[in-house]
């Protein structure tokens, strides 16, 4: 009997083949060359280099000549060549890019029998004195118009007269609060600009000046639009410097009664350059001195309108302190055609608009007494606090670079303004059509005035 002891184990006998090696290779290193020989590798790799070199050679084509010529430049830092092709927002006709990375394509003026396309345009404080009168041209030469308004001096009479025109909108907003909007120009001019109304509510009268400011021009900067602001001779304060140039830094009472309107526009002057210096947004600016005619509010507190009202009610015309203190009256339609002129313009400003017809305040009486009632009286009071003795404006720069003018003189403007406030101290009040269209009557006439003298 065997002992299975001495028997082999038949597991044991099973012992692991040594790996073999591929048919035709030995146990050395692989030989490179026949590696890349084999099986199509060489195909493969002229195929992945045809791939690059037709990549790169695309890119190189769609990139702007900038990064085409210093490809060594671009790659250290990509982003400042890119920006510096960008250039300063436009609104007459809007910047584009072509493809992928694009190419800034330049604005240029309108090729020959092409006609210049119809602009979008927001008018803030539009249904006001001078806003609703800038309306009126803006459509009539074919614009599209939005009007934002509060209505806190604004009236919607005086826009009545556009309600069924499909490139009109009317907007009741306060541009304290943002609003967006896809517009190409911005005239913002909402402000309460009277002493009257502006000392009513003095924070929020400069709230609308700085906040107010501050929104339109973040919306200019949003959608690329040009914003023009409608400051004021005011900044001037009472000034030392006789009649006042551009230049003038002006002389204001930063802690006056006045302060809030004066001061709050010159922070708007301040906004809109630094939005211009910093964010390269076109802006416009545009100091505006007195200015009368139609669809001004009848007991705002300006003298104008104060001694024309009085006038007509047959009360005393008032006249505070001596009524040798001075100022200077444009009509409406002129302050319209400078607005629009700097807009379309490439001068930033700011520009003094105003008539430099000189009068004091007895001088202007007279002038009311002979249009209206010779026999009205005037009665003397006492001066306001801030008043300015003295304000005329030198519109040298306006002249030469905007070709601007006023045309109308005071003789030949009042009795147009004074047209219209008997129709609406006197006339049917239900008669609203009948008012909108005597004011529009009264821009007719302005603007067949154009050829007249400045002088009195």
């Amino acid at each position: 009997m065997i002992s299975e002891r001495n028997q082999p184990n038949a597991s044991s006998q099973l012992v692991a083949d040594p790996p073999r090696s591929p048919r035709g290779s030995s146990g050395k290193s692989r030989n490179p060359i026949q590696y890349v020989l084999r099986e199509q590798r060489l195909l493969f790799v002229f195929v992945g280099v045809a791939i690059a070199t037709l990549f790169f050679n695309v890119v190189r084509f769609v990139l702007p000549p900038e990064l085409r010529d210093h490809p060594r430049e671009a790659v250290l830092d990509p982003f400042v060549e890119l920006e510096s092709t960008i250039p300063t927002r436009r609104v007459l006709y809007e910047t584009r890019r072509e493809g992928g990375l694009g190419r800034v394509i330049s604005p240029g003026k309108v090729p020959p029998g092409l006609r210049k396309r119809n602009l979008r345009i927001v008018v803030t404080g539009g249904a006001g004195f001078v806003g609703s009168h800038l309306v009126d041209r803006l459509i009539e030469r074919g614009d599209s118009v939005i009007v934002v308004d509060n209505f806190f001096t604004g009236r919607k009479e005086n826009l009545v007269h556009h309600l069924g025109n499909p490139r009109f909108e009317l907007i009741r907003h306060d541009v304290v609060q943002p609003i967006l909007l896809e517009v190409d120009q911005i005239y913002h001019l909402a402000c309460p600009a009277s002493p009257v109304h502006y000392k009513f509510n003095p924070v929020k009268t400069i709230k609308t000046n700085v906040v107010g400011t501050l929104n339109m021009l973040g919306l200019a900067k949003r959608v690329g639009a040009r914003f023009l602001l409608t400051s004021t001779s005011e900044v001037y304060g009472d000034p030392l410097q006789h009649p006042q140039a551009e230049t003038y830094w002006g002389n204001v009472n930063p802690i006056g009664v006045r302060s809030c309107y004066d001061e709050g526009k010159r922070t708007a002057e301040t906004l809109t350059m630094d939005y211009h210096r910093g964010l390269g947004i076109e802006v416009r600016i545009a100091r505006i001195f007195n200015t009368y005619g139609p669809r001004m509010c009848i007991d705002d507190g300006r003298v104008v309108s104060n001694f024309v009202a009085q006038a007509l009610r047959k009360e005393p015309l008032t006249v505070y302190g001596d009524g040798k203190q001075t100022r200077s009256f444009q009509f409406v339609s002129d302050l319209v055609d400078g607005l629009m002129k700097l807009m379309e313009g490439e001068h930033v400003g700011p520009f003094n608009l105003g008539n430099p017809g000189e009068f004091t305040m007895l001088e202007l009486a007279q002038v009311v007494q002979e249009t209206i009632d010779p026999n009205a009286r005037i009665e003397f009071r006492a001066n306001t606090e801030d008043d300015p003795h003295k304000r005329k404006p030198d519109i040298s720069k306006a002249k030469e670079l905007l070709g601007w003018e006023p045309s109308v003189s005071l003789r030949k403007g009042l009795p147009l303004m004074v047209s219209d406030f008997r129709q609406r101290i006197f006339g049917d009040p239900k008669d609203t059509a009948a008012t909108t269209a005597t004011s529009t009557d009264a821009d007719a006439i302005a603007a067949a005035l154009s050829t007249a003298t400045s002088s009195v």
